[in-house]
């Protein structure tokens, strides 16, 4: 399941980059490719939605059972995941705008995608660093057990669903590197 995990952040690592590489070009001064960037987007907050949710929910309430002092740690993930969510909606709104030929300054915008991608690397960085090792640390085989029953159906196939629904994404996601988190 940790495995799994890290895969999972190895896969947002990648998207996050693809983000930055079109947030540098458009802080250059040139148009990015908005629709891709709306692939991104859109992906991420599907992945959010359908896949960190469940497991954050199974995550925090047993950690909180097993180690009661890991409340300080999940309930300030929790927070900053929650900040994360919102912060990408307004992008996601922006960038309907910007898709609809509706003006957006985008210097704003460029600095809003950049402080965005600046703080989910954070957070993948704590997940990494705080949450994981309490997770190794506290589960059972049974934990674990609990942990793969809360993914969702197909949560293992979410590249080749990446692949279908997201085809310009899958593109240039498909020999990008995986960056540091």
């Amino acid at each position: 399941m940790l495995k799994q995990l890290r895969q999972d952040h190895a896969n947002m690592a990648r998207m996050l980059h693809v983000l930055q590489l079109k947030q540098k070009t458009l802080a250059e001064g040139a148009r990015p490719n908005f629709q891709l960037v709306r692939e991104v987007v859109d992906y991420i907050l599907d992945y959010q939605e359908g896949f960190t949710q469940p497991l954050e929910k199974v995550c925090t309430e047993r950690l909180k059972e097993l180690d009661p002092s890991s409340v300080e740690v999940t309930e300030r993930l929790a927070k900053d995941y929650r900040s994360l969510k919102a912060r990408l909606k307004r992008l996601s709104n922006d960038l309907d705008m910007i898709l609809m030929d509706s003006v957006v300054p985008m210097d704003k915008f460029s600095d809003d995608l950049n402080s965005y991608l600046e703080s989910h690397r954070a957070y993948l960085t704590d997940e990494r660093e705080l949450l994981f090792p309490l997770i190794r640390e506290n589960f059972s085989d049974e934990d674990f057990k609990a942990l793969q029953d809360a993914l969702p159906e197909g949560a293992q196939d979410q590249i080749a669903r990446l692949q279908e629904a997201y085809p310009e994404l899958y593109h240039e996601l498909r020999d990008a590197p995986v960056p540091e988190t």
